[in-house]
């Protein structure tokens, strides 16, 4: 071969390779040089039904997008990969579709990777001008996958009969295209993944999915916030913060679910909030608090203050219609099992709602009386001013260095959960409903708890040994999740 055509034969190749460079750019420079950790947490995360939660700008549409593309054709780097994949991206209408969901797909997805595109309406070669029906994507594994596009305008019978891989919500469906949806990967035992921003306030996917009341270990969410994307300058934050009034920033800053009147506590974070369980040292051990129910639930919580002065909520009690006897008995369990420490005579000691002094009509002693009793000495000496306790709690939640005081074990169900619900009523009140774990928790922060002091001199080594515990602790439930 004339040296004329190797040269000839090696520019076409390089130019080739340009050419294919350029295709995959948008791919290749995903959580590339600015690494989105929620992104890739979303991605990581090997549960069957993954939410996003996020504000505007903040990258959740460019998760969805990437997944999609990943599991089509089958190079998705944390998840088993399947040959001749099948999944649907669902938006509200096929104009949004267009917009949004099928832009993202075609900004992330190298045209050498599209084997044919079938459109409802424009032209196949010119697909981001027309709205797309489906799209074949050729798979590493030498099949075709599919990736079909859906509007929830449609309704629901336009989302039977297929057995689907994967299906991605682009925003909040209805709950019939969603209970349809979940039909639709039963059989193949697929994956539901949704990005939204929560504009519609407390729905069924408040309940399904950010609540899990039905306790499926199958279900994942996540939020994202201006401040999670990498991309974002703290000057462009700063600008969109002050376009918008308080009460559009819970969803479209933090991507958080909002009330009519907006959460007390958006500042709670589950993903940082809440942490696996630890062995806690005795030294850290303070006080039980309690907030008195027979009819209406009692909420009980252990609550202990490290050497730097962090406050962990570390066990629960919590039940409804239950009397003195059962719930004392519960509490000296838990202290059991949990080595909590006793006075003297081993009684455990508590803070309890002053309401607990009142005699009933029904009884001659008190609720507090009744615990001094069965060996669980109580305060009713609390600190009940609602502003400055929920005050206090906020600066726990978040200090000024940006880092929290408060940490919740993830056995602490029922205060998680008063966390993500509890709001402000019409008034300057909180609304006076499942407030529970949130009233005795004020209690507790009230009064100032004291840091622990170390019963033996711990050296460096030691000291650094249990900061990395607590820090291991977050670390595992951010990998988790």
């Amino acid at each position: 071969m004339k040296r004329e055509d190797i040269l000839s034969r090696l520019a076409a190749i390089e130019r080739e390779r340009e050419k294919r460079r350029k295709d995959c750019a948008a791919l290749e420079g995903y959580n590339r040089k600015k690494r989105h950790k929620k992104q890739i947490a979303f991605h990581k995360c090997k549960k069957r039904n993954r939410w996003v939660f996020g504000g505007n700008r903040s990258g959740k549409t460019e998760c969805g997008a990437v997944e999609c593309i990943w599991i089509a054709r089958g190079v998705h780097p944390y998840r088993k990969n399947r040959r001749d994949a099948f999944g649907w991206a669902v938006s509200l209408s096929t104009q949004v579709q267009r917009d949004v969901a099928q832009a993202k797909i075609l900004k992330y997805l190298p045209k050498s990777w599209i084997a044919d595109i079938t459109m409802i309406s424009g032209r196949k070669d010119a697909p981001a001008s027309g709205v797309i029906d489906q799209i074949k994507i050729k798979n590493v594994f030498g099949g075709i996958s599919t990736l079909g596009f859906k509007s929830c305008e449609a309704g629901r019978e336009k989302f039977q009969g297929a057995s689907l891989d994967f299906v991605w919500f682009d925003e909040e469906p209805p709950r019939d295209v969603y209970d349809e949806c979940l039909m639709r990967v039963m059989d193949r035992r697929g994956d539901i993944f949704g990005t939204m921003t929560p504009l519609k306030g407390r729905t069924f996917i408040f309940n399904e999915i950010y609540l899990n009341r039905r306790h499926n270990p199958e279900i994942w969410c996540e939020f994202m916030s201006w401040e999670d994307n990498p991309h974002l300058s703290a000057k462009e934050i700063k600008l969109l913060d002050s376009a918008l009034d308080k009460s559009a920033l819970d969803a479209r800053k933090y991507g958080k679910f909002s009330a009519e009147a907006g959460l007390v506590y958006p500042e709670f974070d589950e993903g940082v909030h809440v942490i696996p369980p630890f062995p806690v040292p005795p030294e850290w051990q303070d006080i039980i608090s309690i907030d008195p129910g027979l009819n209406n639930p009692l909420s009980a919580h252990w609550y202990c203050r490290d050497f730097d002065g962090n406050v962990y909520a570390v066990a629960e009690h919590f039940a409804s219609g239950k009397d003195v006897d059962f719930h004392a008995a519960a509490i000296k369990e838990i202290s059991r099992r949990l080595g909590w420490k006793t006075d003297g005579k081993g009684r455990l000691r508590a803070l309890i709602d002053s309401a607990a002094n009142q005699r009933t009509l029904s009884g001659v002693k008190s609720v507090a009386e009744l615990f001094c009793e069965r060996g669980i000495i109580v305060d009713t000496n609390v600190d009940k001013d609602v502003f400055s306790g929920i005050a206090r709690v906020k600066s726990c939640l978040c200090r000024g260095n940006g880092e929290p005081d408060l940490y919740i074990f993830e056995g602490c169900p029922n205060m998680i959960e008063e966390f993500k619900t509890y709001c402000w009523a019409d008034g300057d009140a909180p609304l006076k409903r499942d407030d529970h774990c949130m009233d005795e928790l004020r209690y507790y922060l009230s009064r100032r708890p004291p840091i622990a002091e170390r019963s033996e001199f711990l050296t460096p080594l030691a000291a650094d040994k249990m900061r990395r515990i607590r820090r291991g602790a977050r670390a595992r439930r951010s990998y988790e999740r």
